[in-house]
């Protein structure tokens, strides 16, 4: 009987390595795959790909349904990360733009990526084996079955490595950036498996978030995309405008507005639908206007700081997110910075 395939268990953004020692049962840190988040299921007869969001992974990645059944030495569901790694011999390193280039809807374009730039998947975590359910299951236990499960996997199938030296995290968190790693996950050892609960804490090298496309405006120039704006759902599900991203070249300007023209929300006669965008009192008569986008379309972006519920400055794209469902770009994901009185600084 298949696994039923949970939501994956998500994870905080903090600042720094936190201190084993004060977290109940202690820390295991890993290292942060920059990759798609996978939750493999081999039930014996099939093989079946979760995600993070709503789409499934599947079909994209048909050498790793096909490797998956001989590679394990039994009925389980993993949690991971897909991952895709180029690069000469002695200095590979993971490839996001060939990663997310995988999600395409032809089979025989998907069928070719799989042969030039095949994916291989990093397992953390075991959720089920056998007809045991280890949901419930402290992390510490469920990591001791997964090594024994996963002891002589061979290449695409691969274990994370661990620490529990926080010393050691610290130095992964420079020194992995070089093989396209993207920062250290400390999971605290006691807990039980939360789909969907961002209970684990991510130590990034820069601030990042997941955000929706919700329009664009036209540039100043009278052609192109000027700034692309983007939004998150608030804990009410309203779907909110937090930002803006700016800074393409000419080229890219042009090029977006052919790469969004399928999202455009358009009215009965064809026309484009246009939105009003939100004043400061610094936008004094300047037009916000904006055309509208159906909210589909996932970014990643580098931000500094929140101010209210808005980014306190223009944010800067970092890539398309192909693999994210965006009614999975929260506030939550955010990093939220403890209060501190004005009085003890300026003091």
């Amino acid at each position: 009987m298949p696994y039923e395939i949970p939501a994956p268990m998500l994870a905080k953004a903090a600042a720094t390595v936190p201190d084993p020692a004060k977290t109940p049962g202690g820390l295991l840190y890993e290292p942060k795959w920059d990759g798609f988040r996978g939750l493999i299921s081999w039930d014996g007869e099939s093989v079946e790909i979760g995600s993070r969001g709503a789409k499934p992974l599947t079909r994209y990645f048909p050498e790793l349904v096909e490797a998956i059944p001989s590679l394990l030495p039994g009925p389980c569901l993993l949690d991971g990360e897909i991952v895709v790694a180029t690069g000469p011999e002695g200095a590979q390193r993971l490839d996001w733009e060939a990663l997310s280039q995988r999600i395409h809807p032809a089979a025989s374009r998907v069928a070719r990526l799989a042969a030039e730039t095949p994916a291989m998947f990093i397992a953390f975590d075991l959720l089920a084996e056998g007809d045991d359910d280890l949901l419930s299951t402290p992390f510490e236990d469920r990591r001791e079955r997964l090594e024994r499960l996963l002891a002589d996997a061979p290449h695409p199938l691969h274990l994370t490595r661990t620490t529990r030296d926080r010393d050691a995290a610290v130095r992964w968190l420079a020194e992995f950036e070089g093989a396209g790693l993207d920062g250290v996950v400390a999971k605290p050892l006691a807990q039980p498996y939360a789909p969907g609960k961002r209970t684990l804490i991510k130590i990034k090298h820069a601030r990042t978030a997941d955000v929706v496309a919700l329009g664009y405006r036209i540039h100043k120039s009278g052609s192109g995309v000027g700034s692309l704006l983007v939004g998150l759902y608030g804990a009410d599900g309203t779907l909110r405008q937090v930002g803006g991203v700016a800074a393409w070249t000419d080229v890219r300007r042009q090029e977006l507005v052919t790469e969004l023209a399928p999202l455009v929300e358009r009215d009965e006669a064809g026309d484009a639908i246009t939105g009003e965008g939100e004043r400061s009192r610094f936008s004094g008569a300047k037009d916000v206007s904006f055309v509208r986008l159906r909210p589909e379309r996932v970014l990643e972006v580098r931000y500094d700081q929140l101010e209210g519920a808005r980014f306190r400055h223009t944010v800067q794209f970092e890539r398309w997110r192909p693999d994210r469902d965006a009614r999975s770009c929260t506030y939550d994901q955010l990093d939220t910075v403890a209060g501190y009185d004005l009085a003890d600084v300026l003091a």
